[in-house]
C-alpha cells in the first residue's frame, strides 16, 4: 500500500491543521501519504458528530490513514472496531508522540513512552482488532530522556507495519533541534520501515534521508503556509508566485466546500501563515481577522497576494 522503496513523503497529523482540505491540497502537490488529525478514542467511542466528521476522507487521499490516541485498552479496542466499519480507511496510526498537557494528563500521547510494556500491549491490541491494511505508530525519542532503540524495538515487537519518529523528547516539546542521529540509531536496530519527522523542510530533506537512512520523511509544521513543500522537495525547484497564489485560493475554496460558512473564520490561521514575510502582512492579518463573508475574503486576498 505504501511503497517505501520510493522514499515517500508523509503529511504529519497536526491538530487544527491537517484537516480534509489541507490533505486534499497536498496530495495535488507531491504528498504521498496523508494522516488524519489526531482523534481521541474516547470521542470516537461516544460518537460525537464532530469526531465522525473528522474521519472523512478527502477525494485524492489514497492511502488514507486515521490516527487515534488514548490509553484505556477497552476504549481503544472499541474505537478500532468503529473504524473497521469504514471501508475507505486504509490504516490506523496510534499516537504516542503528542506532548501537550491535556493529552499527557490522560496518560496518552507521549506519556505512554514512560511505559513501553503498556505501549506494546496497546499496539498488539490495535493490530489484532484492526481489519485495516496497516497498523502504525507515531513516537518521540522518549519522555524526558532519549531512548530511541528501546522504543523502536517495542513497537516492532508489537507487530506494527511502520514507525514514525519525531526527533525530540516530550520534555523538549518543540524546542531545540531534532536529533537525526538518534533517529538513525532507531533505524539501525529494526527491520521495519521508519519515517523520520521533525524540522524537515525543502532545504534539509535530502540531508535527513542521508543522516537517518530512513525509509520516508514526515513533514509537519514546514507545510503550514507552504503546502507546496512536497513538490519543492521532489522536484528540487521553488515554485513561482503565480502558482503559490493559485494554491492559496484553491485552499480557501476547499475550506468553504468542507466547512461551509465557518470556512472563512477557520481559514484565517492559514492566511496568517501564507502572508508571513510579505509586505504589509500585519495590516492584512488585521483585516482578515474581521472578515466573515466569503466574497469579501476573496477580494481581500486577491488585493494582497496579487500585488507586485
Amino acid at each position: 500500500m505504501i511503497d517505501f522503496k520510493q522514499k515517500p513523503l508523509f503529511l504529519a497529523p497536526m491538530a487544527g491543521f491537517s484537516d480534509l482540505p489541507l490533505r486534499n491540497l497536498v496530495k495535488q502537490f507531491g504528498a504521498d501519504v496523508t494522516i488524519s488529525e489526531m482523534i481521541s478514542s474516547n470521542a470516537l467511542v461516544y460518537e460525537s458528530e464532530k469526531t465522525l466528521k473528522m474521519l472523512q476522507k478527502a477525494e485524492l487521499e489514497n492511502p488514507y490513514i486515521v490516527q487515534i490516541a488514548g490509553s484505556d485498552e477497552k476504549i481503544i479496542k472499541q474505537a478500532v472496531e468503529i473504524l473497521n466499519r469504514f471501508d475507505f480507511i486504509d490504516g490506523i496510526d496510534f499516537n504516542c508522540g503528542c506532548p501537550v498537557n491535556k493529552v499527557i494528563k490522560q496518560c496518552a500521547g507521549s506519556a505512554l513512552l514512560q511505559d513501553l510494556d503498556k505501549l506494546q500491549k496497546i499496539l498488539e491490541l490495535i493490530k489484532k482488532t484492526s481489519k485495516k491494511k496497516t497498523t502504525s505508530v507515531k513516537v518521540r525519542l522518549g519522555y524526558d530522556k532519549k531512548d530511541p532503540i528501546c522504543i523502536a524495538k517495542a513497537c516492532e515487537n508489537a507487530g506494527v507495519d511502520f514507525i514514525s519518529m519525531h526527533g525530540r523528547t516530550r520534555k523538549q516539546m518543540y524546542s531545540g533541534n531534532a536529533d537525526y542521529e538518534a533517529i538513525a540509531l532507531a533505524k539501525e536496530n529494526i527491520k521495519i520501515p521508519l519515517v523520520a519527522n521533525g524540522d524537515i523542510d525543502a532545504l534539509n530533506a535530502q540531508e535527513v534521508f542521508n543522516k537517518t537512512k530512513c525509509d520516508a520523511l514526515m513533514i509537519g509544521r514546514a507545510s503550514i503556509g507552504k503546502p507546496w513543500i512536497f513538490y519543492e522537495i521532489k522536484q528540487g525547484v521553488k515554485i513561482d508566485k503565480k502558482t503559490k497564489n493559485e494554491i492559496i485560493f484553491a485552499h480557501f475554496e476547499e475550506m468553504l466546500k468542507h466547512y461551509k460558512e465557518q470556512g472563512v473564520s477557520i481559514f484565517r490561521k492559514h492566511l496568517h501563515e501564507y502572508s508571513k514575510g510579505l509586505e504589509d502582512a500585519s495590516n492584512f492579518r488585521d483585516q482578515v481577522n474581521r472578515i466573515n463573508d466569503p466574497q469579501i475574503m476573496r477580494d481581500c486576498m486577491r488585493e494582497f497576494f496579487n500585488k507586485e
